[in-house]
């Protein structure tokens, strides 16, 4: 399957679908502290880039094409896209976002996050901040290093979305 394909799909309004390597993979609802996790995260981020002009934070089901032939579109549970990168489009945004967040779900394997984070860096994404609620931590990934934070660390948005910091036990409380 294509990204175009996926994307001429009817919406059933029950599912939420991602696309690997042109297989189309079915999501799992999100579970109650991965969703309130992933508000708190988005809400912020987005408050900051928008009182600040940076961009935009497009919402959890907004797909990125990652790579094509065989085509990969993943949908980030946050995301951040600078303004001089933003497109008007009614297709997937093409490449990565410039920062992706994912929430780690209770049937997350640790080789699927970390094949999502590759995705993500190797189609341009300048930072991707993995969120674990099992153990209260967060992982920030770019492409020259990779940075773990505890609960009393707070993340930031670095050169990618400056200005912009949360500390993780904002997320976690």
């Amino acid at each position: 399957m294509t990204a175009d394909e996926m994307l001429a799909m009817p919406d059933d309004g029950a599912h939420r679908y991602e696309l690997v390597r042109g297989e189309l993979i079915t999501m799992s609802p999100a579970g109650w502290d991965h969703g309130n996790i992933t508000d708190l995260i988005a809400t912020h981020l987005s408050n900051h880039v928008r009182r600040n002009r940076l961009g935009k934070t497009p919402s959890s089901s907004t797909g990125y094409v990652l790579s094509r032939n065989p085509d990969t579109v993943r949908e980030p549970d946050a995301s951040f896209v600078r303004a001089e990168r933003v497109i008007r489009s009614g297709k997937y945004f093409p490449g990565g976002p410039d920062l992706a967040v994912e929430v780690i779900s209770p049937n997350d394997t640790w080789s699927e996050v970390d094949e999502k984070v590759r995705e993500y860096l190797t189609a341009g994404t300048q930072m991707v901040i993995v969120i674990n609620p099992r153990n209260q931590s967060a992982t920030v990934y770019t492409p020259a290093s990779t940075t773990r934070l505890t609960i009393n660390d707070t993340l930031s948005g670095g050169d990618v979305v400056p200005g912009w910091s949360l500390p993780l036990a904002e997320l976690f409380s």
